[in-house]
């Protein structure tokens, strides 16, 4: 059976890409603009992993991660964010191990490479297996 993501990303190009680079691989991709829309989705829809931008308008990745995690306990996750902290490479990615209940969300630095996303799919579904 077609494994399904949900993806979660305020901007319509990064949404088209995972979308388009999961569908190739096999996966069945339902991509959404906002937190709100993915928690309302995932309540109708069976998914097997959720992509989550860190940074979007309104209810930012982590509060939907924190609350994918409190309904659905185990659901592998993929946090994303392209976002740099201050001047230094590091981004909000590099310090989300240290949350309590959030140290095994895999983490994907944007922008990336299509090979990127998908060992970052396997890597979250294995974790979750």
């Amino acid at each position: 059976m077609m494994q399904r993501v949900l993806v979660i990303d305020d901007q319509s190009y990064v949404r088209a890409t995972v979308v388009s680079a999961l569908r190739a691989n096999g996966f069945d991709a339902v991509a959404v603009e906002s937190g709100p829309a993915g928690l309302g989705a995932i309540t109708e829809f069976r998914f097997d992993l959720a992509i989550v931008d860190i940074y979007m308008p309104g209810m930012d990745g982590i509060k939907v991660i924190k609350e994918l995690r409190s309904r659905y306990g185990r659901l592998p996750v993929i946090a994303m964010s392209g976002v740099q902290i201050g001047v230094s490479e590091r981004t909000v990615l590099d310090h989300l191990s240290k949350v309590p209940g959030l140290s095994d969300i895999v983490c994907l630095r944007k922008p990336f490479r299509p090979n990127e996303l998908l060992a970052a799919v396997q890597n979250a579904l294995q974790l979750a297996a």
